[in-house]
């Protein structure tokens, strides 16, 4: 599928998803169903903690994302944050919390829909260091060497150009800043059509790396330090009711692909004398 293509698609389906929370609703991992759905439930439920009694609903019901970067990340006082693909704003506004008053939480995204419910959430939650930017992951609108730490939510994945998306992390990390973000990811060879599947399921897109590909493409971006922590591997089972009807024996395919898919933690630096 063509770069412009999977950015169109992604755009649709997350203002969709704002949309619905703004009228009431909520979001889903897939950007159509409701959240209680099956595709919901093993990848997005559960993430987050007593943190979220601090924040708006409407922030809580856009969360798209795989994992909790803002508690894995330990983000420090006086900090600059980067959120790539903030959406809805929930791990942006957790961000700016934990770095305090003096630090600066940022969320990029380049859906209206999201934005618009990212600045209203920010307006609920009363939170002053803040701003939410319109635009790219592959192209991030803040200068080189600005930000001391890069988090992300089950974004990277639908990048069609990660490689891009990687090096512009590296440029707007100062030098011995920190990449720490959650993302889905997969282990060992995976039969093509079984792959597509079950990364619709999961990711929306077939766009998650394998895992020494993320590992080798950090490399090649400059990053060091690299680490792959596995925080959620799912199982065949998970997605049993999405993968019926779709021509495939789920329990003939469950040998090939059980415990291939996970949410991890992806953790890397940029040297201390980039």
């Amino acid at each position: 599928m063509p770069t412009e293509s999977i950015t169109d698609v992604v755009k649709e389906k997350y203002g969709q998803a704002a949309l619905r929370v703004v009228a009431g609703g909520s979001s889903s991992c897939c950007g159509g169903a409701p959240a209680d759905a099956h595709c919901a439930d093993p990848i997005t439920g559960n993430l987050y903690g007593a943190e979220l009694g601090e924040l708006p609903d409407t922030a809580v019901l856009a969360s798209l994302g795989c994992g909790n970067p803002t508690a894995l990340a330990q983000l420090n006082p006086g900090e600059t944050v980067l959120d790539l693909g903030s959406g809805g704003g929930i791990d942006v506004l957790l961000s700016a919390r934990r770095v305090g008053p003096t630090g600066m939480a940022y969320g990029l995204d380049m859906t209206d829909e999201m934005l618009a419910l990212a600045n209203s959430n920010k307006a609920k939650a009363g939170v002053e260091n803040v701003q939410f930017l319109k635009g790219q992951i592959e192209s991030i609108p803040l200068p080189d060497a600005s930000v001391d730490v890069i988090i992300s939510n089950c974004v990277i994945n639908l990048s069609a150009d990660k490689d891009r998306v990687l090096a512009e992390a590296f440029r707007v990390l100062k030098p011995g800043g920190r990449f720490a973000v959650s993302d889905v990811v997969t282990r060992g060879e995976i039969p093509a059509e079984i792959r597509q599947h079950v990364l619709l399921w999961v990711g929306c897109l077939a766009g998650a790396l394998d895992e020494a590909d993320y590992r080798a493409k950090l490399s090649a971006a400059g990053f060091e330090g690299v680490d792959v922590e596995p925080t959620r591997i799912y199982r065949v089972a998970d997605a049993r009711a999405f993968l019926s009807g779709k021509g495939l024996d789920v329990d003939a395919i469950a040998p090939l692909v059980d415990e291939k898919f996970f949410s991890a933690f992806i953790r890397a630096r940029k040297p201390a004398t980039a």
